[in-house]
């Protein structure tokens, strides 16, 4: 019998599938006892990055490269937002005869992608805010590919007023041209109940975190990146009845006070942002029995930090006020100032009773880079322990990256035992 001779797009998708199952057998069984809600979401990475289920066949489907794009606009227009931020090494690797090597890897990993063509749900528009210079520019090497780009004008300076009615300008055009190109009128009542439905999807989120203040966290930080990474994709409803159903788990462990984690040293996580299947740094911290209690990362924390505040349910004072959530709440580095951002993990150092701060930058990502020093220089003035990571999206340099983070987790239980 003649043996089938793989395409190299197959051989691709099969190289990304082996990976994505690779980390997921990782997550689900080199660990004890996660909560069994978790299920739920590891089900939902085997179905849409190993075996690539589509989610939205029946929905349009928006693109995101950022964070900073409005979901609750594209939800009350009735399509569907899907970040396309990537942590495929088998994408980066295609992405990079596209993108100068020396490029960030989710950016050449992204690209990587819409040059395989390797979606489960396959954008109809793509938005790209001019957040990162990297992303902005990617966008350029996407549309020649022939995917429609719309570009979102983002400021970069917060402070002033002038700022803020940029971006609620910049909002309000790009409100107006989606609506144009799905052919959709936005209505009020509508966006009021989207609204409504995203921020209870952030307080479920905020509720999970709270329950890592515990001194016994009743859910690892590896399993809060992979909840957080499913609201790119995951249909809006399903996401909230799944972590509802976690929350009362979680709630239900801490009564039942289990001490797995309760000696483990506590960490805040920081820089560039864990997306799957490049969550090798989490693997490692907390296979080297750290604990991460908290994270500042667009991956995650930053992805819920402030919900809508509305004075006027009237359409466009909506709108504006959505264009105040993502701007006020946001801690990127791509700021000319970011006083906020090492504010915020002070505050999250503070509030969790962590006992130190890895600090991961993708090589590459000069902005994460330049900022780094800033921080250090922050924590060491608290008297807090903090490792700077380099990293990209290769399994190479596994063998560094584990001796560097026992080390630093070994540290902070020494650290532990002096103070007594």
């Amino acid at each position: 019998m003649k043996r089938k001779i793989e395409t190299p797009k197959e051989k691709q998708n099969r190289h990304k599938a082996m990976e994505a199952v690779a980390m997921l057998d990782k997550i689900r069984h080199d660990f004890n006892e996660p909560p069994k809600e978790m299920e739920y979401f590891y089900d939902l990475y085997e179905r849409v990055y190993c075996k690539r289920e589509a989610l939205h066949q029946k929905s349009v489907k928006i693109g995101t490269m950022c964070i900073q794009v409005p979901y609750e606009i594209i939800y009350a227009l009735d399509a569907v937002p899907i970040r396309l931020c990537n942590g495929f090494y088998t994408d980066d690797e295609i992405g990079s005869d596209l993108a100068p090597s020396k490029a960030c890897p989710l950016v050449k990993a992204t690209i990587g992608q819409f040059s395989s063509q390797n979606f489960s749900d396959k954008p109809d528009f793509v938005i790209s805010p001019t957040t990162c210079d990297q992303k902005s520019k990617s966008g350029a090497i996407i549309e020649n590919m022939g995917y429609p780009i719309y570009d979102m004008e983002f400021p970069r300076t917060k402070e002033s007023e002038e700022s803020r009615e940029y971006w609620r300008r910049s909002v309000r055009k790009f409100t107006k041209e989606l609506s144009k190109n799905l052919n959709k009128k936005l209505k009020r009542d509508k966006l009021k109940k989207v609204i409504k439905k995203v921020g209870y999807a952030q307080y479920l989120y905020h509720q999970l975190n709270e329950l890592r203040k515990e001194q016994n966290p009743p859910i690892l930080g590896k399993d809060m990146f992979l909840v957080t990474n499913a609201f790119f994709f995951d249909k809006i409803d399903s996401w909230i009845d799944a972590t509802e159903k976690l929350l009362e788990e979680c709630k239900q462990r801490i009564k039942e006070k289990n001490e797995t984690h309760k000696n483990s040293p506590r960490i805040i996580y920081t820089g560039s942002p864990p997306v799957f299947p490049n969550l090798k740094i989490p693997l490692l911290v907390e296979q080297s029995d750290g604990i991460i209690v908290a994270d500042e990362t667009c991956s995650a924390n930053r992805m819920f930090n402030d919900m809508v505040s509305v004075d006027e349910w009237f359409l466009y004072d909506m709108v504006d006020s959505i264009a105040d959530r993502y701007l006020k709440g946001c801690t990127c580095p791509i700021f000319t100032k970011n006083d906020d951002r090492i504010r915020r993990v002070s505050d999250l150092v503070k509030e969790y009773k962590a006992e130190g701060v890895i600090y991961q930058a993708f090589a590459g990502c000069q902005v994460y880079e330049m900022e780094q020093r800033a921080l250090i220089e922050a924590m060491e003035k608290e008297g807090v322990p903090i490792l700077y990571l380099e990293s990209d999206y290769s399994p190479s340099h596994q063998g560094q990256l584990t001796t560097r983070i026992e080390a630093f987790i070994e540290s902070l239980k020494n650290r532990r035992r002096k103070k007594k």
